[in-house]
């Protein structure tokens, strides 16, 4: 691409493009209300909206992983499931897309019990799920690999096609539509697969590891990313050891720290947590 090309793809409406595209109905939720929680989550009419997990556990070989977690994620938010290694927070993660199964408690989507469907089940309901390895179709071009989700959502081929056109516009690919997948930078790679992701609906996306490994330029396009996904009414559910960048991206966090909740809220307020600080941050860590 041409130094004009990236220029001309920035301006405007910033790095995506205005309209919230498909599935992204979030005025028309009658769930959402005004008010924070305890937590600061957003307070909800129905009170069990979201995704959510409820007192979940986990055990391998008798030993306890995860003990009574329970977390909320509403739509439009991005939240944060952070702590320190060995703490359960990759285990409640995967128990929370369906990657495992808890031994306790419950899961929760709009107050329907998603704890017993399987990962496939539960992305068809709305959750979809972007792992740290790479997703993408890597023997297809840009638009073929969008165009391989849609095809499972919609049987009509001008509306799939007019959904594609969207999608690649607001993301801001459409200039890559053609380019063949393995040569994508990490930062298009990630736009292509959220988007790809976005043609089924979801009504939230779990981020395994999203900064692993990434260069300034890529963070910047990771936060523009969640930024873009909670304007479009979706909730973001992220885990990932890179604590400072991924407390800049989040609204919330929980810590988790020996299989339980340490601590949950903004994050000006974990960081200040005292415990948060003993177990996890230390005490010369700052935002």
């Amino acid at each position: 691409m041409t130094t004009e090309d990236k220029s001309n793809e920035m301006q405007g409406e910033g790095q995506f493009g205005q309209g919230a595209g498909p599935g992204t109905d979030q005025g028309d939720d009658p769930g959402v209300g005004p008010g924070t929680g305890n937590d600061g989550a957003p307070q909800l009419v129905a009170e069990r909206q979201g995704l959510r997990a409820e007192k979940i556990g986990k055990r391998f070989r008798k030993r306890p992983v995860v003990r009574d977690v329970s977390l909320v994620v509403q739509r439009g938010e991005a939240v944060g499931l952070l702590g320190p290694n060995g703490a359960g927070k990759t285990t409640c993660f995967y128990m929370i897309t369906g990657l495992l199964a808890p031994d306790t408690g419950s899961i929760f989507l709009d107050g329907q019990d998603v704890t017993d469907l399987p990962m496939y089940r539960r992305a068809r309901l709305g959750i979809g799920y972007l792992p740290q390895e790479a997703s993408i179709f890597r023997g297809l071009s840009v638009e073929n690999n969008i165009r391989a989700a849609l095809e499972v959502v919609e049987a009509d081929r001008e509306r799939r096609e007019a959904m594609l056109e969207d999608l690649l516009a607001e993301f801001s690919i459409s200039h890559l539509r053609r380019t063949p997948s393995l040569a994508l930078s990490g930062g298009e790679r990630r736009r292509v697969e959220i988007a790809r992701a976005l043609a089924c609906h979801p009504g939230f996306i779990l981020l395994d590891e999203p900064l692993a490994g990434i260069d300034p330029i890529a963070l910047g396009e990771i936060r523009d990313l969640v930024s873009h996904l909670k304007d479009r009414g979706v909730g973001v559910l992220i885990t990932d050891h890179n604590v400072r960048e991924t407390l800049d991206i989040i609204d919330r966090a929980y810590i988790l720290h020996e299989g339980r909740v340490l601590t949950s809220g903004p994050p000006a307020d974990v960081v200040g947590h005292d415990d948060v600080r003993r177990v996890y941050l230390g005490e010369r860590f700052s935002l």
